[in-house]
């Protein structure tokens, strides 16, 4: 499974992108375990007591995972997972 990291997010992790051992039937917080392991050096931007940081997006597919089940939302073949952090504009 292919992780897209954007932002200072991809900075800290050394590239945009990141595969992972995750697989169909795993669940998204299984894939954020995995991705954590592989780079723990995002760990303390991306999660807050053991939860995903309320203002951390992340994406399924291009939606929200907080609208489908959250971390336990299933994983399916030719999923797209991507990080991206807070976003502000003047």
């Amino acid at each position: 499974m292919q992780w897209k990291l954007f932002a200072d997010l991809a900075d800290v992790a050394g590239g945009k992108e990141v595969a992972v051992d995750a697989e169909p039937g795993d669940t998204v917080g299984d894939a954020l375990d995995a991705l954590l392991e592989a780079r723990p050096e995002l760990r303390e931007r991306v999660v807050e007591n053991g939860r995903l940081r309320d203002h951390v997006n992340l994406l399924r597919n291009g939606t929200n995972v907080a609208n489908e089940d959250g971390l336990g939302t299933e994983l399916e073949e030719g999923d797209e997972l991507a990080l991206f952090p807070p976003v502000s504009g003047g």
